[in-house]
Order: C-alpha cells, then structure tokens, then sequence
C-alpha cells in the first residue's frame, strides 16, 4: 500500500518554497526592467554598465536557482509536485538567461542603431516579467486565486502572440531596409533572442497552469 497520498494530509507542507519563487520572481522583474533601460542608451558606456548589471542579476538568479534544488533536496512534503517545482525554477531561469543572452549579444556586436523593434519587444517582455510576478505571489493561496492565476497566464499567452507579431514585423523591416549585410545579421540574432525570451516567459505559464489543474 502506498501511503504517500495519505501523508500528505496529515504532514505539514514546506511552505519555504514561496518566498524563493518570489524572490526570482523580483530578479527577472529587475532584468527586464534592465533591459528596457539598455535599449534607451545613447552611449556605449551606457551600455556596457547595464550589461554588467545584468550579468550581475541574471548570477543572482542561479543563486536562487540552487536555493530552490537545496530546499527540493531537504523536504519531504512539498506544496505541490517536486517535478513541476523543478521544472518551474528551470524554467524561471530560463527567462533571465535569455534576458542577459539579448544584453550580452548588443554588448558583443555592437548594432549601429538600437531598432524600434528591440524596444518595443523590450516593453513585451517587462509586461511578461509583471504577469510572471502576479502569478507567483498568487501561488501562496492558489486555490483562493486560481482564476486570476489562469487570467494572468492567459495574458502571458497574448503577450507572446505580441512578440511574435513585432518580431516578424522587424525582420520584414530589417531586410527591406538594412542594406550592410553584418548589421543585418546581427539584428536579427538579437532580434530572435528577445523573440525567445517571450518564449521563455509563456513556458512558465504553461508550468504554473499545469500546476493549477494539479492542485484543483
């Protein structure tokens, strides 16, 4: 007989595990807020300190990413699958990881021009940072805030339909308009990485909705 289901009724839940989702929650809202600071930069000097910023939290995300696995490894009773923590903490770096992938590539390329297009997905990806955030905190009373938990991640989904507009947009621009072919080439590979990072950000909902059904 496995008593596994039955304990979980009756063992105190850990519940440390909220407080470390929302302090990555605050480490991928500085990132994108980061970002977005860095498409408004005039100067290379400008840039290359937000990029060193950047770098700076995306390292204290994995910092919070090992606290996370640490206290996966500690508890016994855990307030929802140890799968989906995992995957959630995995996921949630993921979104900064791509945040200093953006940062890092205009560090080493050096576009001429910081395109209308990068911002704008910028902007997508602060608004995705904020929905992620909403989400997490909610996780501590899930069952009270399941719907604006669903709401939020259906936002994130909208979100990453607008990224996926703009990203085309600005590709269909940057081959109609850029005539050197290496600044091209560069655009568009940080054009597709901030694409991605809005792919990271409608990962975590699909993590935090899978949850939700779980729990329901």
């Amino acid at each position: 007989m496995n008593f596994d289901p039955i304990l979980k009724y009756f063992v105190p839940k850990d519940t440390s595990f909220f407080p470390l989702f929302e302090e990555d929650a605050k480490v991928i809202i500085k990132s994108a807020d980061l970002l977005k600071d860095l498409m408004a930069t005039e100067t290379i000097e400008q840039r290359t300190s937000i990029i060193k910023q950047i770098k700076s939290v995306e390292h204290e995300g994995d910092d919070v990413t090992h606290k996370i696995y640490q206290q996966l490894h500690k508890s016994f009773i855990t307030p929802f699958d140890r799968e989906d923590i995992q995957e959630l903490a995995s996921s949630l770096d993921d979104v900064v990881d791509y945040i200093n992938g953006t940062a890092q590539r205009i560090g080493l390329y050096k576009p001429k021009v910081i395109h209308s297009t990068f911002k704008e997905i910028a902007d997508v990806i602060v608004d995705s940072a904020k929905e992620i955030e909403f989400s997490l905190l909610g996780l501590r009373n899930a069952g009270k805030n399941q719907e604006k938990i669903f709401q939020s991640c259906i936002n994130l989904n909208t979100l990453e339909n607008k990224a996926d507009d703009l990203y085309h947009d600005g590709i269909s621009q940057l081959f109609e308009n850029e005539k050197d072919t290496i600044e091209l080439i560069k655009n568009k590979e940080i054009i597709a990485t901030l694409e991605k990072t809005v792919d990271m950000a409608e990962d975590v909902s699909d993590i935090i909705k899978t949850i939700l059904v779980k729990m329901a």
